[in-house]
């Protein structure tokens, strides 16, 4: 019954009723230095990306060239400014994500897509490796109309690779997923502060083809 109950998602009336106060996080990024909320420089973009926990999902998104600043959180859901805890109960809609601020002039949409992608299993529903529940499960958001049309379609490229490979149905939301919380202190740059921490990051091995010509 209780695993059952992780996954599936809760119903909105049904959902906590979080609290007006956002998380206290800290001002800068621990190894980037740059600010870890808004507002960012002029001509900044912005994604979230939801892969598993998002302790090893911020890293590897950290590491892009280009990218600006990472910060952990959650998306997805119905309670405002929910807690790591409220969160892992299933009870407040949300997912574990990161949002990706980014230079589009030193690194595209489409590189983070393929960096998101290859970086996890998108075919788990909800759950990822031997992390299950509703807060694990995989999306793509906060972007604008445009951009989503453009993840859908990365999707069905890579769905294609997928199913070439043996592997199901893609069941990764794509979608404007609403505001983006901000998780606790301790959360944000996780494996830097706690290097030998856990991460449960892990590809399916096989190739996303989004800016790859047939000749690659």
């Amino acid at each position: 019954m209780f695993l059952r109950r992780k996954l599936e998602m809760v119903d909105p009336e049904k959902a906590l009723r979080g609290r007006d106060e956002p998380i206290t996080v800290p001002a800068t990024h621990a190894v980037l230095g740059t600010p870890l909320r808004p507002p960012f420089l002029d001509g900044t973009r912005t994604a979230v990306f939801a892969l598993g926990c998002f302790w090893g999902a911020e890293r590897l998104f950290w590491t892009v060239p280009g990218v600006v600043t990472t910060a952990v959180g959650y998306v997805g859901g119905f309670s405002p400014n929910p807690t790591y805890e409220e969160v892992c109960s299933g009870r407040t809609g949300h997912t574990e994500a990161v949002l990706v601020a980014y230079d589009p002039e030193k690194v595209s949409l489409e590189a983070l897509l393929k960096v998101f992608w290859e970086g996890h299993d998108p075919t788990q529903g909800m759950g990822q490796g031997n992390d299950v529940g509703t807060q694990y499960r995989s999306g793509v958001y906060g972007l604008s109309d445009d951009e989503l049309t453009a993840a859908a379609a990365s999707r069905d490229q890579f769905q294609a690779r997928l199913a070439d490979a043996g592997f199901g149905e893609i069941t990764t939301e794509v979608v404007n997923g609403g505001e983006f919380f901000y998780a606790e202190d301790y959360h944000q740059q996780y494996l830097h502060k706690v290097p030998n921490g856990y991460c449960g990051l892990g590809g399916t091995g096989v190739i996303c083809p989004i800016g790859v010509t047939e000749a690659d």
